[in-house]
């Protein structure tokens, strides 16, 4: 069967390259289609990914589009520590778009998860960690968009800023209770997607409000039935 995406090498091309002419060299493009691989075999650092791509076949390192022994970890950390990520990752998104189209029809709604995490690693002394807020597909498992969250904001202010880059027609955005606010709801409704956030405590009259709804006896939904009404 034929791949439903394209030649991963031939996006990674169109990523600037920030290094200089001067002593480039190994190809950006094998390099960060390497990166990729790896991370998908499970690699989760520098060294773990400079270690993947040593153990592959000559052919292999060929095939990327290196010419000679590939890059080690201390100047791959180098590189990406200087690459644009909103370029990497928009490369990164087009390989990945034709499969997202060719697994799902027009009619279907598609569930996307809106989360936040903070990146291990990056608080210092001088330096709060680093959070991205992250648009999750759920029928791919791949990552749609994501945002830094900047100083001096909050996940949701990003996450709202997150959904507005995205098409929501026909999507089903899932997030926890920070996200259960009045301005998300409707951004997400106004651009032809629906929702389904949680509600806990910190809003106790919305909760209690919902609480009512499912318990009054003409409520749109029944109640889970206990134990005593199963039986």
């Amino acid at each position: 069967m034929k791949s439903p995406v394209g030649d991963l090498r031939q996006y990674m091309a169109q990523v600037p390259d920030p290094r200089g002419c001067k002593g480039r060299r190994h190809p950006l493009s094998a390099i960060l289609t390497a990166v990729i691989c790896a991370v998908l075999c499970g690699a989760d650092g520098y060294q773990p990914i400079a270690q993947w791509l040593h153990a592959q076949p000559v052919d292999f390192w060929h095939f990327l589009g290196f010419t000679r022994r590939p890059i080690q970890h201390g100047a791959l950390r180098n590189l990406l520590m200087v690459l644009d990520p909103r370029t990497f990752e928009d490369g990164l998104q087009a390989w990945l778009e034709p499969l997202r189209g060719a697994f799902s029809r027009p009619t279907d709604l598609r569930g996307v998860s809106i989360d936040g995490k903070s990146l291990r690693g990056t608080q210092s002394l001088d330096q709060l960690l680093t959070m991205l807020v992250a648009a999750f597909d759920h029928q791919t498992g791949t990552v749609l968009r994501q945002l830094a969250v900047p100083s001096g904001t909050n996940e949701q202010k990003t996450a709202l800023e997150l959904l507005k880059q995205l098409v929501l027609t026909g999507r089903v955005i899932t997030a926890d209770a920070l996200h259960c606010q009045q301005e998300t709801c409707q951004l997400i409704t106004d651009s032809g997607g629906h929702f389904v956030l949680t509600v806990k405590e910190n809003q106790p009259t919305l909760q209690a409000a919902i609480a009512s709804e499912f318990a009054a006896q003409d409520a749109a939904f029944s109640p889970l039935p206990t134990a005593a009404t199963a039986s």
